[in-house]
């Protein structure tokens, strides 16, 4: 540990494994050369081409081929090894979940589709896929070589299909929710989209609650979430990839960030973070985050959590990444500051002054929440000098009759605020709501009536703890209420100077934490341009640049005079000084 402390503030040699956030220079003229690549590619894809059928023995069995056994990664072309393979792989008919349906197509080819019960939607299932393969009609004049292509693009009904050529594709689409097809002699499923599950509606944010601004949150359901950003960031570089995580639950990870804006090292790298975890099961951004962050040991977050939209949206147009894991109702942004983790949504939609003050209060907040307690222990044990005689006088007559030292005094106190608000967040409804506070009455007026803690303590916690609430970030709040513990201990043992180095150790740790290459107190130091969204917020028409410390692609958000209408003159104004000047003439 005394090693560990002592790295933070001693000198190292730069480490080439290190991430950093390149310069975005060279990644622009790479930007320039694709999207003339791209136009080439545009007008290739317009010219009409020719359309080669595929070779029969490779799609029919019935070309003299061998039948292939089914694999993980292969699919064979006999419909009874398939059906075999599907149900050993969903331990079938011990798991009643799985529904196999044999059926004929069109009366003469054999097939069977198989899905998820619960997953999918029946009704979509049977008119739009059932039916339509049943119905001999639809395959008049449907060729033998080419029946898959036929069906995917003449029969079945629903909005998305598409072609997989392994075992692993159509399993995983089963688990999602689709209903998968397989037509005897072919070694291919056609997927088709039939997503039926029951979800939770868009609701207001229970976390991050605002009083001017949205008042919609994420919810469990990926697409839902993907599509309220979309809803609001209506931009065609806006784009989302999907990653795969967790080896047992197959969860899908959405990453989202615009094309052109991002710096394509820090897209590559969240790529190569989520990429590499190799765990059984990844349940939500709680569990995303502690594999992909920089520093795990630390208790400041590297990474942001929020469950806002608007808010996604405002960090993903600054040039930041976007992560959205199924099942939790918020999303992760990375890289981020520890000015990120003070700042709210609503400081934008306020007005410049009224979200400067808000943000020099929430400061305040922290600097109580951590500091107060261990403060108070330093003065009342070692710097009693300090104090007004007559304040001294009083916090001495309040603890004549208390028989614990102060230490103990406060930890006692600091242990019964934590076990009533956990007490609370645990009792569900209004009653939670309740016990936390009758509970802190009643217990604080009991404990200064029974002489067991002082009337000033009882203020003391109670301040510190409106502080902690303050904190807009909960993975940040909970970090200040073990860095409160670290320094009551401190004042106890070393007074003023053990807060001091307590402060000191702090800001070590900070200086050394990155998030994705980005250093967390970029906007501080090491810091390369000056911020106008820190602490002072200017007014929306000043912030011109983007972070300079994300190295965007376009560093500029606006022009350098955003407000046009201050240097035209309105149309009625050029009307009425004309026949001011008819008058006169």
């Amino acid at each position: 540990m005394l090693k560990k402390i002592l790295s933070f503030i001693s000198y190292k040699e730069k480490t080439t494994d290190r991430f950093f956030i390149p310069d975005s220079s060279e990644y622009k003229s790479e930007n320039n050369e694709k999207n003339e690549m791209g136009k080439e590619i545009f007008h290739k894809k317009n010219k009409r081409g020719i359309k080669r059928p595929i070779p029969i023995e490779q799609l029919n069995k019935h070309a003299d081929d061998t039948v292939k056994p089914p694999s993980d990664e292969s699919i064979s072309n006999d419909i009874e090894l398939n059906i075999k393979y599907i149900e050993e792989c969903f331990n079938y008919p011990q798991n009643s979940d799985i529904v196999i349906r044999r059926l004929q197509v069109a009366g003469k080819y054999k097939a069977f589709i198989f899905y998820i019960d619960g997953m999918a939607d029946r009704t979509t299932i049977n008119n739009s896929i059932v039916k339509p393969l049943m119905n001999s009609g639809k395959f008049a004049g449907a060729p033998n070589e080419e029946l898959i292509d036929y069906i995917i693009e003449n029969v079945i009904e629903t909005n998305q299909i598409n072609k997989v050529t392994t075992q692993n594709e159509a399993i995983h689409a089963a688990l999602s929710g689709d209903t998968c097809v397989y037509i005897d002699g072919y070694p291919y499923y056609i997927i088709c989209d039939s997503k039926g599950y029951e979800k939770r509606g868009v609701e207001k944010p229970q976390v991050e609650g605002v009083v001017k601004g949205a008042q919609e949150a994420f919810n469990e359901n990926l697409r839902t979430n993907i599509t309220l950003v979309r809803r609001i960031l209506k931009n065609k570089n806006l784009t989302t990839e999907f990653i795969e995580v967790g080896k047992r639950n197959k969860a899908n990870c959405a990453i989202l960030y615009l094309d052109g804006l991002v710096n394509p090292a820090i897209v590559k790298e969240v790529k190569r973070r989520i990429e590499g975890i190799s765990t059984d099961l990844i349940m939500g951004d709680g569990f995303l985050e502690q594999f992909i962050e920089d520093t795990p040991w630390s208790i400041i977050p590297s990474i942001l959590s929020t469950e806002r939209p608007d808010r996604t949206v405002s960090h993903i147009v600054e040039g930041k990444v976007a992560i959205i894991v199924e099942g939790t109702p918020f999303a992760l942004i990375a890289p981020v500051t520890i000015a990120d983790l003070l700042h709210t949504s609503e400081d934008s939609t306020l007005r410049w002054q009224y979200g400067t003050l808000l943000r020099l209060i929430r400061i305040f907040a922290i600097f109580v929440a951590t500091l107060l307690p261990g403060l108070y222990v330093a003065l009342t044990t070692f710097h009693r000098e300090m104090i007004p005689t007559d304040l001294l006088i009083a916090i001495a007559k309040a603890r004549e009759n208390v028989p614990f030292p102060t230490i103990i005094e406060v930890l006692l106190m600091e242990l019964s605020f934590e076990l009533i608000r956990e007490a609370g967040i645990r009792i569900p409804g209004i009653i939670g709501n309740t016990i936390g506070i009758i509970g802190a009455l009643i217990l604080g007026q009991a404990a200064v009536q029974a002489n067991l803690v002082s009337p000033v303590l009882i203020i003391v916690i109670a301040f510190t703890g409106l502080g902690n609430f303050a904190i807009p970030d909960f993975s940040l709040a909970f970090g200040a209420r073990i860095m409160r513990v670290f320094f009551i201990f401190l004042a106890a043992i070393l007074g003023f100077f053990g807060v001091s180095l307590g402060i000191l150790i702090m800001l070590a740790i900070l200086v050394n934490m990155r998030s994705f290459g980005a250093p967390m107190l970029s906007t501080v130091a090491p810091r390369t341009a000056k911020s106008k969204d820190f602490i002072l917020r200017y007014p929306l028409w000043m912030q011109e640049k983007r972070p300079d410390y994300l190295n965007t692609l376009d560093d500029r958000r606006q022009p350098h005079i955003s407000k046009l209408w201050t240097k035209k003159r309105a149309a009625w104004y050029k009307d009425k000084s004309k026949k001011g000047d008819d008058e006169r003439e």
